[in-house]
């Protein structure tokens, strides 16, 4: 398979609105509607207290975009309903699902199982279309660069994000909060035989990218209803400890607001005199507190991962400055990263946002071996 070239074509029948076949894989492109309601009003009382964005004057709570939306499963075609399901969740600061076709794709057409492609809260499609248009956004990134001073990695691409970070960092969790209800709600779903497509009580195992993966492993430490005691998770350039991270990013956020974010979940966050009283310091909440830093919770997240080392695989990349390997181990613990995390070096010049590169400079047909390395031992593990 030519990567580059089977991206594209994909791009090219990508659709939230109708059903896609590809004919020659025995596999079909599906949308689904999602209304959330697990959590609704946990997550109401958290947005309330956002600040309205300056470029939107659109409050957070009042995005309908984010709370009813419609998501993508590629399935494998057959008459009766499916037993398995892979969740695929995405990076930081994402607006397309175009890298992300081939992937889903391959494990659909390797695995036989049925992929969820499932958007992260106020990502994709879950935002106001003005939020990523330049007539809109750029007005406002160049506002931030002449009240911030010598601002670096400040672009139209991270004009919003960091914009909402900067406003109110608190947004990070709120979005992952949300996500998590989300997630929990589907799988519910899937289980209970609610979803049109899965049999009662399917398997849901996780295919986690970059900040996906902070997600899924807080989805797992908290184990709402004991949903995901079986899941397994594979992770690709993410499971990072939280302040390892680094989101200082043209395509993800600036200087100041992911400076403003590591600052405030490592301090304030951590310290409940100084959360706001909508936070709960629940199961979901001490589950995250548990990724931020190595030393925090370090025995519960550790000793969890041990326990559950033989349904987790890891891959780094060698050159990932954004989720790097020692913040993987970190989180992990050292114990189960020896069993379970592989640091890969691919043969070209690649990065964190572009693993599989379409540089005309590079040959496709390195990357087309590295790429079908890569989820071979996804498809194999999931």
């Amino acid at each position: 398979m030519n990567v580059i070239n089977r991206t594209q074509e994909l791009k090219a029948l990508f659709s939230y609105e109708h059903k896609v076949e590809l004919e020659e894989k025995q596999l079909e492109i599906l949308p689904y509607r999602f209304s959330q309601t697990m959590g609704a009003q946990d997550i109401e009382c958290l947005l309330q207290i956002m600040p309205t964005p300056g470029f939107s004057k659109i409050p957070d709570n009042g995005i309908e975009e984010n709370k009813n939306f419609n998501y993508l499963i590629f399935a494998p075609k057959r008459n009766e309903k499916h037993k398995d399901a892979i969740l695929l969740l995405h990076g930081l600061n994402e607006r397309s699902w175009e890298k992300y076709l081939t992937w889903a794709e391959y494990l659909a057409e390797h695995t036989g199982k049925a992929v969820i492609l499932f958007p992260i809260a106020f990502h994709m499609n879950r935002t106001p279309l003005s939020w990523h248009q330049p007539r809109a956004i750029l007005p406002w990134a160049q506002l931030r660069k002449e009240m911030i001073e010598d601002l670096n990695n400040s672009t139209f691409a991270n004009a919003a994000l960091s914009s909402r970070i900067s406003d109110s960092p608190l947004r990070f969790y709120a979005s992952g909060r949300e996500t998590i209800y989300n997630l929990w709600q589907l799988s519910k779903e899937i289980k209970n035989g609610e979803h049109p497509l899965f049999a009662e009580d399917a398997s849901i195992n996780i295919f986690a990218y970059s900040i996906g993966a902070l997600i899924s492993q807080v989805l797992l430490l908290a184990n709402p209803e004991k949903l995901f005691d079986e899941t397994k998770l594979f992770m690709f350039c993410g499971g990072s400890i939280f302040c390892k991270m680094n989101g200082n990013s043209k395509d993800i956020m600036d200087q100041e607001a992911f400076a403003k974010l590591q600052n405030y979940f490592q301090s304030d966050f951590l310290d409940p005199s100084k959360l706001p009283s909508v936070c709960k310091e629940d199961f979901l909440e001490e589950a995250f507190k548990a990724m931020i830093k190595q030393e925090s919770m370090q025995h519960f997240r550790e000793s969890f991962f041990q326990k559950a080392c033989n349904r987790i695989r890891a891959i780094s990349l060698k050159n990932d400055i954004v989720m790097p390997t020692q913040g993987i181990i970190q989180a992990l613990g050292k114990r189960c990263a020896d069993v379970v995390l592989k640091e890969l070096d691919f043969p070209f010049e690649y990065s964190h946002q572009i693993p599989f590169p379409s540089n005309k400079k590079i040959e496709p047909g390195l990357v087309d071996s590295s790429f079908r390395d890569l989820f071979g031992r996804v498809a194999s593990f999931l």
